[in-house]
Formats: structure tokens, sequence, C-alpha cells
């Protein structure tokens, strides 16, 4: 991941004159051809949703690099938005129900809702009400923002941790900052048949991928080693901020 990171950064910084929609393009091209994105569903959406709508001014969008959104949170560098559309792209089919915890600017909110489309519900959930403000406003420049006015795509303010109960069961969770531990109610709001990608651990952390099989059993096994900022209480995410 790191060499990956590092050729990105320094082919970002070489068609840096080129147009915005040209340098996603030339993003999602560069992480097929290190092998981080492995699918045509995943490249089509990545192309579609253009990451430079969702990133502050001020910030080279296309790096491949987490970037700060204000709050004390993060946007995640490009190859770990594309592996957990690579790891979940089979639980965001047309009409299936998706819930994205920690839900930041909205990008892969806006990614969920296009994958599983108008029948579907994509949801974000994030505890900082002005995150909340500026991803709807984010997804409305996108090219999901029918689905926002539709209301088949939505982002509420609330505390992650505990999913969205409206809408479970989801078929799809993805959660954007690590937990000391699973939350259980993200693991009961998960379908039978469902998936959930969830950063894990506070100094060294894991992705877990968590699979829910049809008899309501977990299974539980680790996909890589990760470096998120910490799933937690708003009042704390905000401690000296």
């Amino acid at each position: 991941m790191e060499v990956l990171r590092l050729l990105l950064n320094r082919f970002c910084r070489h068609y840096g004159t080129s147009g915005s929609v040209d340098k996603n393009k030339a993003m999602v091209e560069y992480l097929q051809q290190y092998g981080i994105i492995r699918s045509k569903k995943v490249a089509e959406v990545m192309e579609a949703i253009d990451r430079g709508l969702f990133v502050p001014g001020g910030s080279p969008p296309y790096v491949d690099s987490p970037m700060q959104i204000g709050y004390n949170a993060t946007i995640s560098a490009p190859h770990m938005h594309a592996t957990c559309l690579e790891l979940l792209k089979e639980h965001l089919q047309p009409g299936m129900h998706a819930l994205d915890v920690g839900s930041g600017t909205g990008y892969l909110t806006a990614c969920f809702a296009m994958m599983v489309g108008p029948q579907g519900r994509a949801v974000g959930v994030e505890h900082i009400p002005e995150l909340v403000t500026s991803s709807i406003e984010n997804i409305k420049k996108s090219a999901v923002a029918s689905l926002l006015n539709e209301g088949s795509l939505s982002v509420h303010v609330a505390d992650g941790r505990l999913g969205w109960p409206d809408l479970a069961p989801y078929d799809a969770i993805h959660v954007g900052a690590a937990a000391p531990e699973i939350p259980q109610p993200l693991i009961e709001q998960l379908k039978p048949g469902g998936r959930m990608v969830i950063p894990v651990g506070t100094v060294f952390q894991d992705l877990k991928v968590v699979d829910k099989k049809l008899d309501g059993s977990v299974k539980i096994r680790s996909e890589t080693s990760v470096r998120y900022v910490p799933l937690t209480s708003r009042a704390a995410q905000l401690h000296n901020y």
C-alpha cells in the first residue's frame, strides 16, 4: 500500500494541470493498474463519483492519502475506498440497503447510492452536524444528486456506533473509523447474508470483514492492517479541536 501511495502521489503531481474529471479518471486507472480496483463495477462508480467534490478546498483530492476534513475527522485515502468497495460490491447490488457509518464528506455514501440505485437505500450516519450539512451539499453537486432528492440516499446526524435501525437490516455496512471492538448494534443490523467492513483496534488496527450467514451466525476475518481515526463519541472527537 505504501508503494502504491508514493507512485500515485507522483502520478497526480505529474498530471496536476488536467481538469478534475480527467484527474479523477487517472486516479481510478492507476488504482486499477496496481490491482486495488479489480472489477469494472467499482471502477465505473469511482469514475462517476468525482472525489474532488468531496475533499475540502486546498487539499489535493486525487493524491492517495487521507485528508483532514475538519472536526478531527478525515476522508480515507482512495486506495482504502477502493478496497472497501471491492469487498462490499456483491452486497451493493441494485435494490439492496447499505449503511455508511462515519460518513464524513459523503463520498462513500454517494458511491453506495450509485451501486444500489433508486430501488435501494444508501444511508450515511455522522455525529458531527456540520459534516452532515456539508456532505449533503457535496452530494447535491455529484452524479447521485437525484437519488438524494428522491429519498433513496440520506445522511443523518447520529451516533454511528448505534447504526441506523430505521432502515435495517443492511446488506452492506461500512465503518469509516476504528472501533476498539465491533459494536453489537451493527452486527444486529447486518442482514443474514450481508457483509460489514470495519477497522478494529486502538494502537494496532486491522480491517475486519464480518459476514453474517443465513442462519445468523457470524464469521470474522482480517483483511489487512490499517490506520484510521477512532470511532468514538462526538465529545471525545471534538476534545481539543
